[in-house]
């Protein structure tokens, strides 16, 4: 028996009736019901299915007592005199400096560190969701629920982060004899490992859970499609240089930061009813503080070698690149200045990023944003406060990274568009794993169009 299946139906059933007993009259038994007339309704073996809660809620969710908890609560004592909006405001500080101070130690560690924590923190995001969905569902009774969901977590994450890995390193995983059949077949073994997936679920399906089993299956992919699909494309952005991760997260952390503080001391004007915390105020002060934050540390980033550089696999000496001839986008421009600024200054030396960067912060300013107001609205669907209390003063995991899915999406949508150049490093991969006559032909054709 699997975990899931330890709790009993008459539990499941008290708890079906303390979530949606508020729009049924469960109290009238079925023989004082009227019954329908001149309806043509086909009586099936499964009449007695069980129905999706009418009001879904998460408030009855149970918080475990950990050490974030002790944490608050030690807070809470310290702070006992203030006001609760000031207490809450200096604990998010506190919290938020922990946070970005930790952020840059990670960056300092290197890409591969950067990308592992990425896709651990995608692994908690993910756990946040399903909890919610395995609470206000009450799927205790359903059976793999769990099991299964977090196969298909696995499996997705095998599929995309191998096609990245064969993508950037494939040179050096095809002189490896274990690692090579795993490149050669690596999309027949992603699609047969979600096969079998998708073939234990449906030998799961149990009678009276259909509808609730098929919502929590369509539950998964939804969370599986937002959480791998920004975590795989912040892995993608981090390859083309730690700039393209490091910028973007720093814009959307700035914007969040800054909206909040213009929010908290001038904000009167509600900007959505989806989060009546936020103001126009907070908005319109977090937009403009991001492009000229982002206008400036643009210049500075620009200038270090390693942030620049695409992580690549340096065949010569067997290990990862680390240095490399920045391309022109990080190297510094003249520009003539347009009227009437040319009566100032005539020119400007600039990093072409900069101007880019101007881009990144409008959208992260005034699209960025949409992804907390996403995830408002979601809580307001299940009715819960926050997805967790993993950080204190932030709540979980899910709401210090909403915006940053949407962003991490984003970036990478403009590299492809306007930023990337063709890689000698990549094409070389590609032509090595051609076959010796596919080699030769791709020879004769580059000698001849260079004739």
């Amino acid at each position: 028996m699997s975990t899931d299946e330890r709790i009993s139906p008459s539990t499941e059933t008290e708890l079906h009736h303390r979530y949606v007993g508020s729009e049924e009259n469960t109290n009238v038994s079925p023989s004082l019901r009227p019954a329908p007339t001149n309806v043509a309704s086909p009586v099936t073996e499964d009449d007695d299915m069980e129905p999706l809660p009418s009001q879904p809620s998460g408030a009855n969710m149970i918080s475990e007592e950990s050490v974030i908890q002790t944490f608050m609560q030690y807070f809470d004592r310290l702070l006992v005199g203030l006001d609760p909006r000031w207490r809450n405001w200096i604990i998010r500080g506190i919290f938020s400096w922990v946070m970005i101070l930790g952020f840059a130690k990670l960056v300092s560690m290197g890409p591969l560190v950067v990308s592992l924590v990425v896709l651990l923190i995608q692994i908690k995001c993910f756990q946040e969701i399903i909890n919610i969905g395995y609470i206000v569902y009450k799927s205790h009774n359903l059976p793999w629920f769990r099991t299964l969901s977090w196969y298909f977590l696995f499996t997705s994450n095998y599929w995309l982060y191998g096609e990245s890995l064969i993508h950037h390193f494939g040179s050096m995983m095809n002189k490896n004899n274990f690692l090579q059949p795993l490149v050669t077949y690596h999309r027949m073994i992603a699609f047969l490992l979600y096969t079998s997936g998708f073939v234990g679920f449906v030998l799961s399906l149990k009678k009276t859970y259909y509808l609730k089993q098929f919502t929590l299956f369509g539950y998964t992919h939804i969370t599986l499609m937002i959480l791998v699909t920004s975590s795989h494309q912040m892995i993608q952005n981090i390859c083309e240089g730690m700039i393209w991760f490091l910028f973007p997260v720093s814009l959307i952390i700035c914007n969040d930061i800054m909206a909040y503080m213009f929010g908290f001391f001038y904000g009167r004007t509600p900007l959505t009813k989806l989060s009546p915390k936020k103001t126009w105020e907070g908005f319109i002060g977090g937009g403009v503080s991001t492009l000229v934050f982002g206008f400036i540390l643009a210049g500075i980033l620009s200038r270090y070698q390693f942030l620049v550089c695409p992580l690549e696999y340096d065949d010569e000496h067997s290990r990862l690149a680390t240095s490399c001839i920045p391309s022109p986008l990080f190297q510094k421009t003249v520009y003539s200045m347009p009227k009437p600024f040319s009566l100032f200054k005539r020119s400007l030396e600039l990093y072409p990023f900069q101007l880019h960067s101007l881009v990144l912060s409008l959208f992260a300013s005034s699209i960025g944003p949409f992804g907390g107001f996403f995830a408002s609205g979601f809580k307001r669907a299940f009715r819960i406060k926050d997805f967790a209390a993993t950080i204190p003063g932030h709540g979980g995991f899910v709401d210090r990274f909403d915006c940053q899915i949407i962003m991490a999406l984003f970036t990478n949508v403009y590299i492809s568009t306007f930023a990337r150049v063709a890689s000698p490093t990549k094409l070389l991969q590609q032509v090595l794993a051609l076959t010796p006559e596919n080699r030769e032909e791709f020879l004769r054709l580059l000698r001849n169009h260079i004739k």
